[in-house]
């Protein structure tokens, strides 16, 4: 190398390069970590420096040096390449590598109007000065490489079209502490912020993208998951475009539920003309979707519903379909099928499904979510009524359609609408489940709204978080920290602001949230139990019942303080009915354990206090928000022990969790032979959780004769999943062989979903 090279430093001039000093950094930044070369990262670096390089330009390709070396044998290489990005990251936002205090840090970008004024009205600077005692700024450190290029590229405070970046970490999770328990009594808040940073900075509790990226900005909305009924009338059709574009603006995934929209040749204005169908609606919601980008954070996303038996479902099961014409498609939305008991028992014995226009079978929609025994009666007697235009279809051709588009495009989803409502904290009577979200783990009350200011309608919310199953040492752990995050979310949805009456209405009377989990494959490969053989039900059980009851309780004590949500009557909890009382008996034959927590001392303080949230759990991809924690993503099995994703800054590779220890106990993807095993757990899952699950099914179609995956087997999976309680299927995933490396298509998608879309 030749020592005489120039460097070209930020204020233009130039100097000798010091290879000595490029080596110190280094150094410092492996400290503590094992296998580690420094030397190696050198001789890497020094192939890419040049005459005049800018020392920006140095730090970029000592990083990318580190980066590339990543790998399930030397994993720590993503805290080495972590550790100097942050570095890097530091430099740009503040100058120099110590941080500024706290209190001028946001004095500072107050006054550039990118945090929030309000901080500095509620709070004093004698309080600054305690919080600034809270923070740990080595905590930046324990972050891997793909979770600095996440927060760099999504989450800090920056300017999106210059690249500034103006905070690290620490602040952003000290501050989003802050301004969640702003309105807590003074005696207490400091508290309840100084253990919710500790939670949220050591990956105890994983937020999504809305709240990290938003909750200390001037910007106010932060729920991750928004559900919007449409009517069957021009007015909430173009109510439900105008609050699509709100939210989507607001970096929020979607949910529309569009099933009630009459089908094509209805009679409109009393026969006067005809009505074009559902498809140029589908067309204009997919418009309004892709208006906007989420606030610069990620791409707008939403997954259509309506039910199986709907007239055009032929039609509508095609519409992401690569066949066919613009006019007769909308590929850049998902779908799901909702579907029901008696559709599957129509599969079962070989009969016909008949479809029919929602407007012209009067009671029939609603009794499909609301009332099992009212749906079956009407739907047999109008299949008798002759003067009512249907079409019979045999069932198992309508479900083989419906799995072999699924199979084909990955993004047709289902919702068994029957789970939803009867396994549900919601009496169906009055408040149904008549839809879900963009990733599938949402299920929330909505009504059609009649225009975009029309506060009868309803616009459903949640507001998520997860836990880190892998970094907790016990399930008693998981008291302190549901009491943590029923707090922030609740406190939450009193400090954002609505951008629709409807919704406003919804989220503070329902008061709805969902916490769900991530790392639980590290989690399972820590106890060594795997996904497929049944050994890791009871342990699955265990867990998901430590962590509703605690969720519950909760809530339950907030309820106590604050009271119940104003909308708590229209709970089945109101009715002393918990989720142990209503899950599908099936599971009994797949697990043994009792229970193990005191539900019924619970049942008789919920139905004595309420609660403060009428939802608590729901199980979310997590897919970016689980990078940060560098954890497994949600509850999916890892495709390989080093992922690798696709970003603006090329490649991030990230290692499972102790990986070189627990190499043997992770059961990785497509080492599974079935789903069987899989649906299970998740059927564990269900019994407890409140809402949904995102639940993936996934083929290698090489394991089947001829390559192909028969119906047969995805039929069965289907059936399956319904037998054991399963709400919802979200992604359809083929093995291609071009995934073993994580290189799959669910990034993009379940980014949207802020672990989240819906996206944590």
């Amino acid at each position: 190398m030749n020592q005489s090279m120039l460097v070209t430093k930020r204020d233009g001039s130039q100097e000798t390069i010091n290879l000595n000093k490029i080596h110190r950094v280094i150094d410092l930044a492996a400290e503590g970590l094992e296998n580690i070369s420094v030397s190696q990262v050198m001789l890497r670096s020094h192939i890419q420096l040049y005459d005049g390089i800018k020392t920006a330009d140095i730090h970029d390709t000592i990083i990318k040096a580190a980066a590339d070396m990543i790998s399930q044998q030397a994993p720590d290489y993503q805290y080495l390449a972590a550790r100097l990005a942050v570095f890097h990251l530091r430099k740009k936002a503040y100058g120099r590598f110590e941080p500024p205090k706290l209190y001028d840090h946001v004095s500072r970008l107050v006054a550039m109007n990118k945090y929030d004024k309000h901080l500095l009205m509620d709070y004093s600077t004698c309080e600054f000065d305690q919080m600034e005692g809270f923070i740990d700024h080595w905590r930046d450190m324990t972050f891997s490489y793909a979770a600095v290029k996440q927060l760099e590229g999504k989450y800090l405070a920056q300017n999106r079209v210059t690249g500034e970046i103006y905070e690290s970490a620490q602040f952003l999770y000290v501050l989003v502490a802050a301004c969640l328990f702003s309105s807590y009594p003074r005696t207490t808040r400091l508290d309840y912020v100084k253990r919710f940073y500790d939670a949220i900075s050591t990956f105890k509790i994983s937020l999504p993208t809305p709240i990290m990226s938003g909750v200390r900005t001037p910007t106010r909305q932060f729920s991750s998951c928004v559900l919007i009924e449409c009517g069957d009338s021009l007015d909430s059709i173009n109510a439900t475009a105008s609050a699509i574009v709100k939210y989507v603006s607001q970096r929020a995934g979607i949910g529309i539920n569009t099933g009630r929209i009459r089908a094509l040749g209805s009679p409109i204005r009393g026969g006067e003309a005809f009505h074009t169908g559902c498809i140029p609606f589908y067309q204009h919601f997919q418009t309004a979707v892709k208006s906007c980008s989420q606030g610069g954070v990620r791409g707008g996303a939403a997954t259509s519903f309506y039910p199986i038996w709907h007239l055009e479902i032929e039609s509508l099961l095609v519409l992401k379909n690569n066949r066919g014409i613009e006019a007769n498609r909308v590929r850049h939305m998902d779908y799901c099928v909702q579907l029901h008991k008696l559709m599957y028992q129509r599969l079962v014995n070989g009969e016909d499904i008949t479809l029919f226009s929602p407007s012209d079978v009067p009671g029939l929609y609603e009794a499909f979510f609301a009332d099992q025994d009212e749906f079956e009666r009407l739907y047999t007697l109008y299949e008798q009524d002759i003067s009512i235009r249907h079409r019979r279809v045999k069932a198992v051709e309508l479900f083989s359609l419906i799995m072999q588009e699924r199979a084909s495009t990955g993004r047709i989803y289902v919702q068994n609408v029957d789970h939803c409502n009867t396994h549900s904290p919601f009496d169906a009577v009055v408040a149904p489940i008549r839809q879900s979200n963009l990733c599938l783990e949402i299920a929330l009350p909505t009504k059609p709204l009649a225009d975009v200011n029309d506060d009868s309608g309803e616009i459903a919310l949640c507001t998520l978080s997860a836990f880190n199953l892998g970094a907790i040492d016990s399930l008693n752990d998981l008291h302190d920290l549901a009491t943590l995050a029923v707090r922030a979310l609740d406190a939450l949805l009193d400090y954002q602001k609505y951008l629709v009456p409807a919704a406003k209405r919804s989220a503070l009377g329902r008061r709805t949230l969902g916490v769900g989990v991530i790392n639980f494959a590290y989690y399972l490969a820590k106890n060594g139990v795997r996904y497929s053989d049944g050994s890791a039900n009871n342990l699955t059980h265990r867990t998901f019942e430590a962590m509703q009851y605690y969720l519950l309780k909760a809530s339950n004590d907030l309820a106590r303080e604050r009271g119940a949500c104003p909308l708590f009557n229209e709970t089945t909890y109101a009715q002393g009915i918990l989720p142990v009382d209503t899950y599908k008996k099936d599971l009994d034959s797949i697990v043994s354990e009792p229970l193990y927590y005191d539900w019924e001392a619970l049942r008789e303080n919920i139905k004595q206090h309420g609660l403060r949230n009428s939802t608590l759990s729901a199980l979310m991809p997590s897919e970016t928000s689980s990078q940060i924690s560098n954890a497994t993503n949600g509850i999916e099995p890892p495709r390989g022990l080093v992922s690798i994703k696709a970003s603006k800054d090329g490649i991030l590779r990230q290692v499972v969790p102790e990986s070189i220890r627990l190499q043997e106990a992770y059961e990785l993807l497509w080492e599974m032979s079935s789903n069987e095993g899989y649906l299970h757990l998740v059927g564990v899952m269900q019994k407890f959780v409140d809402q949904a699950i995102s639940a993936n099914t996934n083929y290698d179609p090489s394991r089947f004769p001829a390559g192909k995956v028969p119906m047969k087997q995805l039929l069965q999976d289907l059936l399956t999943a319904y037998k054991f309680g399963v709400k919802t299927l979200y992604y359809h995933n083929t093995r291609d062989g071009a995934e073993d490396a994580q290189e799959d298509m669910q990034s993009t998608q379940q980014e949207n979903c802020e672990n989240g879309a819906c996206k944590l």
